[in-house]
């Protein structure tokens, strides 16, 4: 059986996230001669955010910063840490739990005057 352009049907449909996730929704169609199930999948992410951080800290002594990282989707997050530039330092990897918030200890420890 093959259906022509003339023979398609539009479905409109709304999807209005609050939250960052993963969200999962089945569309079940039926006609008399016919059923039909569509699995659908939305990703949803936030937007790529920059932060800027300012440490302050005598040559050789260390300063550490907690970053927030909360997850408020539904699963957990296992999170993988790039760090660059001298002197940074933190954990390669943290988890997040979901709906939970997690602190990512960020340190800077200045080998000389910079």
């Amino acid at each position: 059986l093959f259906l022509d352009r003339s023979d398609t049907v539009d479905l409109p449909i709304k999807f209005s996230p609050r939250y960052v996730g993963c969200y999962h929704c089945q569309i079940l169609l039926k006609s008399s001669c016919d059923v039909r199930v569509y699995e659908i999948e939305c990703v949803v992410n936030t937007d790529n955010a920059e932060a800027e951080l300012e440490f302050l800290t005598p040559a050789y002594q260390a300063v550490i910063q907690n970053i927030p990282i909360s997850n408020l989707s539904s699963q957990d997050w296992k999170l993988e840490a790039i760090l660059e530039g001298q002197g940074f330092y933190g954990p390669p990897l943290i988890n997040v739990g979901l709906r939970e918030t997690a602190l990512y200890p960020l340190m800077f420890k200045p080998i000389a005057e910079c």
